[in-house]
């Protein structure tokens, strides 16, 4: 999964992870309900941080906004408390309620003292705006969908047009969801970080892949204003404290921008990032804890890892993109056909070559 190719230009010389996605980290699942019908394009995806319980065990987080046109949940208590404690569910702008319902609803039957003999929970819903794609209006998102994307969720996952990334455009072509990972060794240990995109942000003219300007060649009818988002999640096993893992977060954006945005006023542009090392006990037996962490000095290299797994995820939500018709029927061109379009244009050629296409 991932590119088919290594990432061209990498920043960083570490590996990919043994599947190039978000669950190499260990523990870490992602499950899909994808909505298609006549009038529905969009659906649920689900990222479990870990197996067991969550709200019991929790973990250090951090979100940064990078541009706030957005509508997610469960942002405040992490930027004043430092943690998740529910899986992460993202969905289309108008489902965000039901999704965060269905979520609530987990974790009570999960955790039967929250709200009794505990405080409540904080859950996490995210989203883009599908409405180009889908007939948000609908409203067609279900707590059962939600429900079934938590069934499904597994090491293994499609990337493209799916889950919650049905509805998806991005440059103005067939976004979605997009993954990668790297491995890199510290000390005699080795970890994983890995990324999770939902693509649907950027404009066709400003799309540019490894310096090729083929956003001006591939797509008619191209928008003037920028009004979509992007989602990104990044996992990792290393163990950051939360302060680092906003300052990983912050990264983020400089690998968006690498393929040509430069998140405009419409995009909402949120990431967050989790460790699954260092768990907060909801139920702590000491005051004192004891946590590691890692150098300040030596975090460059986390910065570079960070920039390439979201570069390449996005990417990859190009690459896995497939040509879907839009809220009006018009063909939306996934990248491999708007390429193929091209002929025998060399920036296509070289493109199609460089991706694995």
């Amino acid at each position: 999964m991932g590119l088919n190719k290594p990432l061209l230009f990498a920043l960083s010389d570490a590996p990919t992870g043994q599947r190039n996605l978000i669950t190499d980290v260990a523990g870490v699942t992602v499950g899909h309900k994808t909505i298609v019908t006549d009038r529905l394009q969009t659906g649920v995806t689900v990222i479990k941080p870990c197996q067991d319980n969550i709200f019991r065990e929790k973990m250090p987080a951090a979100a940064h906004v990078i541009n706030g046109f957005g509508k997610s949940t469960g942002l405040v208590q992490i930027e004043e408390l430092g943690t998740i404690e529910t899986p992460l569910v993202l969905t289309n702008t108008l489902s965000v309620g039901t999704a965060t319902t269905a979520l609530v609803k987990r974790m009570l039957a999960e955790n039967p003292e929250i709200g009794l003999s505990t405080g409540s929970v904080n859950p996490i819903v995210m989203e883009c705006n599908d409405s180009s794609i889908n007939h948000i209006r609908d409203l067609g998102v279900t707590e059962e969908d939600v429900n079934e994307a938590f069934a499904a969720a597994s090491s293994e996952f499609a990337e493209g047009g799916v889950g919650a990334g049905t509805g998806m455009r991005c440059y103005e072509l067939k976004g979605g969801i997009g993954s990668a990972s790297r491995k890199i060794k510290i000390d005699d240990q080795t970890f994983t970080m890995g990324a999770l995109v939902m693509s649907n942000f950027g404009l066709s003219t400003d799309l540019n892949i490894y310096g090729r300007a083929i956003g001006k060649k591939i797509v008619d009818n191209k928008d003037s204003k920028e009004k979509g988002s992007i989602i990104t999640i990044i996992a990792t096993d290393i163990p950051f404290n939360s302060r680092q893992l906003k300052r990983i977060a912050k990264r983020s954006s400089i690998g968006i921008t690498r393929s040509g945005s430069f998140s405009g006023n419409g995009s909402g542009e949120i990431t967050l990032a989790f460790s699954t090392a260092n768990r907060v006990s909801h139920f702590p037996e000491h005051e004192l804890s004891s946590i590691q962490a890692i150098t300040d000095d030596k975090i460059d290299r986390y910065f570079r890892i960070t920039v390439d797994i979201v570069n390449e995820a996005i990417l990859s939500s190009l690459a896995h993109g497939k040509t879907t018709p839009d809220r009006d029927g018009k063909p939306l061109l996934g990248l491999k056909d708007a390429l193929a379009q091209l002929g025998n244009d060399q920036d296509a050629l070289a493109l199609r070559n460089e991706l694995g296409l």
